[in-house]
């Protein structure tokens, strides 16, 4: 089917810009991983990209990254709502989460060492930069409780590089994926209208403290495999110990879908968190809508956007 025809096209896929060249390498990946259980996997990362695609500078369409004919009609009939809702509605997540939710579905989730080094292969093998490659996680994060035997909850950053496209999917993750607590820490420190980034809101705290004694929250550099500390985002969102004086956008670091993961699946350890000071959350939660409303009606094409988010199937 489209496993053997990505595969044919890949031998040809040698030149041209790398978001369109990633873009179809990843999936073709995820096909070949894919099983009749992650089908709604590849569903998700259609729509992810082809989202992207079309707010990307220069813009691509689903037809410039499935550019050979038999590929494009065999995608459309299988998997037909990416195609149809990716000018309509916003993705849940980055498309390189749904590359590390089916990495772990296959290989299991006990097995960190071998999920790392395969997606850190992938990350190898894709275009771009060599500290920035389009449509690709610069981390992975693992959560678990310090309990024996305890689940491990995997967590990539944002694979997105402009500004805008970045604060799209932190927000539409604080509004439409990540658990409480995380959403709550990332929307105190979104950004207001007219107000220099990396500025907390005063009418809301949502930040809350991870108790590291009992959570085991590491995270990896997937080009390089080395350790990475948190960053001073991180530190402020969740209270994370670290010396780093680096700075991210609040939300895109690994930490936070791994931690929204951790106290999605494990609520004994989202229990053992102090609960936030709190605020005005509908305040928070309208400013943020308003402010993903701005920012998605910017790009041609998005202007009617009306709050809804994607639902694969």
């Amino acid at each position: 089917m489209a496993a053997a025809e990505l595969q044919r096209r890949e031998e040809f896929l040698v030149e041209g810009d790398p978001f369109r060249q990633n873009a179809f390498l990843i999936i073709n990946e995820m096909v070949l991983m894919s099983t009749r259980p992650t089908t709604v996997l590849v569903d998700e990362i259609l729509h992810s990209i082809f989202f992207l695609g079309k707010i990307n500078t220069p813009p691509f369409s689903p037809e410039m990254i499935l550019s050979d004919a038999e590929v494009l009609n065999t995608f459309k009939k299988q998997y037909p709502r990416p195609f149809a809702l990716c000018s309509s509605e916003v993705p849940r997540r980055s498309p390189f989460s749904c590359v590390l939710d089916m990495v772990v579905h296959v290989k299991g989730q006990v097995n960190e060492g071998t999920i790392r080094q395969q997606l850190q292969q992938l990350v190898g093998r894709l275009r771009g930069d060599v500290n920035k490659k389009p449509l690709v996680s610069k981390t992975i994060c693992v959560s678990q409780s310090r309990s024996p035997d305890s689940v491990r909850f995997y967590g990539v950053s944002m694979s997105t590089d402009a500004a805008v496209r970045k604060k799209v999917l932190i927000g539409a993750s604080c509004l439409s994926k990540w658990e409480r607590y995380v959403a709550d820490a990332v929307m105190t420190y979104y950004p207001e209208p007219n107000t220099r980034p990396f500025v907390k809101k005063t009418y809301f705290d949502g930040t809350i403290r991870v108790p590291e004694q009992h959570v085991r929250c590491e995270t990896f550099d997937l080009y390089n495999g080395e350790v990475k500390p948190p960053c001073k985002s991180c530190h402020e969102l969740f209270g994370l110990t670290t010396e780093a004086t680096g700075v991210f956008p609040h939300g895109n670091c690994a930490e936070a879908e791994s931690l929204s993961n951790l106290f999605q699946g494990d609520r004994a350890v989202r229990d053992q968190v102090p609960p936030p000071t709190g605020g005005n959350r509908e305040r928070a939660m309208t400013s943020i809508h308003d402010a993903l409303r701005r920012f998605v009606h910017a790009f041609e094409g998005f202007r009617q956007w009306t709050d809804r988010f994607y639902t694969p199937q």
